[in-house]
């Protein structure tokens, strides 16, 4: 029972992060029908983001502001780093080829993911980045906590699983209950009529840019706090954010939170129960089942086709 204990709460501390990548792949879609495959390298750069605004404040070992201060200042900076990296991305990458055929800007994503990936492994080499997470405030985040049972629950782990839920309900907020979010749904379902409408299509797809981005170096930030980082990791995590976006249902907020939850879920168990070597295996078999037996998702719709 303690191992079932220690592997769900690892799968819900890496769920949620995954959980947070694919909002990013959904919001995109959800709009422009684009698959994002730059997005994550954006969540590569957000780390790195994150790693150099805790250099800059001390370090882990003598922080100049509380650890608290510290956790919210990295991870506020690298949001604001990859809002501005993603609206870039839209401008210069995308909207030039909004009206092309879709081949053009799937090519023009893999563009970018490499572009990024290779500019920061130059710039910075290909090293890993360590955050010392067990250094800050000598060691209060692995040494508070409770326990469940005989299974430590780090106060660490507590700040990364709240952390992606309180930005995913902020997310679900600004989506259901904002103007802004009202046009970002109206947008997806008919952007031509949105249009006609008076809604700035420009504008809500660069508000919805901003979001995924965002989104997208949080999860960065929470992800390297626990994992050293480094140039390539965005690759596969963008891979495993796409595919928890798919089980859930691309272009669906609640349907990418739940698929970042069974995804984080099936690895931790395969690693605990069956071997490390087969998790990332696992990972693709769904997104393979789900592709053949139920592509739409979970909470995703069937496409309607005239006959």
């Amino acid at each position: 029972m303690d191992t079932f204990t220690q592997l769900t709460l690892n799968g819900l501390t890496l769920g949620s992060v995954y959980a947070l990548i694919a909002l990013g792949y959904s919001l995109v879609y959800g709009i422009l029908k684009l698959l994002n495959f730059a997005h994550g390298d954006v969540f590569m750069v957000g780390s790195f983001i994150g790693f150099g605004t805790l250099q800059l404040l001390g370090g882990s070992t003598d922080p100049v502001v509380p650890i608290w201060l510290l956790l919210t200042l990295i991870t506020l900076t690298a949001m604001a780093g990859c809002a501005v990296l993603g609206v870039a991305i839209e401008r210069f990458a995308y909207r030039p080829l909004r009206d092309a055929p879709r081949i053009a800007p799937l090519i023009s994503a893999l563009g970018v993911s490499f572009f990024l990936a290779y500019s920061m492994q130059l710039l910075f080499g290909a090293e890993q980045r360590d955050y010392d997470a067990f250094s800050l405030g000598n060691g209060v985040l692995f040494l508070e906590g409770f326990n469940i049972g005989n299974v430590r629950v780090p106060l660490l782990r507590i700040v990364i699983i709240v952390s992606a839920f309180v930005l995913m309900a902020v997310l679900w907020v600004l989506v259901t209950r904002t103007r802004t979010g009202k046009a970002m749904q109206a947008t997806s379902i008919d952007r031509e009529a949105a249009a006609m409408m008076g809604i700035d299509i420009d504008r809500v797809i660069v508000f919805a840019f901003v979001l995924g981005s965002a989104l997208a170096g949080a999860a960065g930030v929470l992800f390297a706090l626990r994992a050293p980082t480094f140039a390539s990791i965005g690759f596969l995590a963008g891979l495993k954010g796409f595919t928890a976006a798919v089980i859930g249902g691309i272009g669906s907020i609640p349907g990418a939170m739940a698929g970042g939850l069974i995804l984080g879920f099936a690895e931790a168990y395969t690693q605990g129960y069956i071997s490390t070597k087969w998790s990332d295996l696992l990972v693709f078999v769904i997104l393979i089942l789900f592709m053949l037996f139920r592509p739409q998702g979970l909470f995703g719709k069937a496409d309607i086709r005239k006959v």
